[in-house]
């Protein structure tokens, strides 16, 4: 069983408690370093972690992974449920008392975000899903969710040819009928973040976190 090094968090200054919790999950290859530098684009008052997945990628690729890739055109989803069930652990024993929480997160990030919520969905409140998917097959609480429908973004660049067709198919199926979903195809985006999904994802977190005031 594969941990998160806690060590490697790296937290946004200033006051965390009584804060909306953000974390932020890169994706293959990079390190926790990667979406820290998204916090200046993000909505005041909350707090943000960037978490360091536990894997490393094979050599000589960089970085870290939260889950082996088997193929170019599948995703083993039991790779993502493990890599799911270890940010729960981390999330129980380094910030227990955060709530509420989402997750941000980009390529194998963002399913590990769904996989999360999917596993435990009186835990995540929101997630925002970054050029990633929901990984195939069912789970427990799949039905829960598809009463509670939380809050999900998912934006994705209309170029972007590194997640499987089939697995775009598959999320585009899925997320509608289980979350109150938001998002949006960027034109002649790649594999990759834009400014105008920047916005698109700080509108989102705003909406959120206001909701939780009201």
């Amino acid at each position: 069983m594969t941990e998160i090094d806690d060590g490697l968090t790296r937290w946004s200054p200033g006051e965390r408690t009584g804060r909306p919790l953000l974390v932020l999950l890169h994706g293959y290859g990079a390190d926790e370093n990667d979406l820290f530098g998204l916090v200046p684009y993000l909505p005041d008052g909350l707090a943000v972690a960037s978490v360091a997945a536990p894997l490393t990628p094979p050599w000589p690729m960089p970085g870290r992974s939260w889950y082996p890739i088997d193929s170019l055109n599948t995703r083993d989803a039991t790779g993502i449920t493990l890599a799911a069930e270890g940010l729960l652990r981390w999330l129980d024993a380094a910030a227990a008392d955060a709530a509420p929480v989402a997750l941000l997160g980009f390529s194998q990030g963002g399913a590990v975000a769904l996989q999360a919520l999917r596993l435990a969905p009186e835990r995540i409140d929101a997630v925002v899903v970054l050029s990633g998917y929901a990984a195939p097959g069912d789970l427990p609480h799949d039905a829960a969710l598809q009463e509670r429908r939380p809050p999900v973004f998912w934006g994705r660049g209309s170029r972007d040819d590194v997640i499987p067709p089939n697995l775009i198919d598959h999320t585009a199926q899925w997320l509608p009928s289980h979350a109150e979903l938001s998002g949006r195809v960027y034109p002649g985006l790649t594999h990759s973040i834009s400014e105008q999904e920047l916005s698109d994802v700080d509108v989102f977190l705003s909406q959120w976190k206001d909701a939780l005031d009201a």
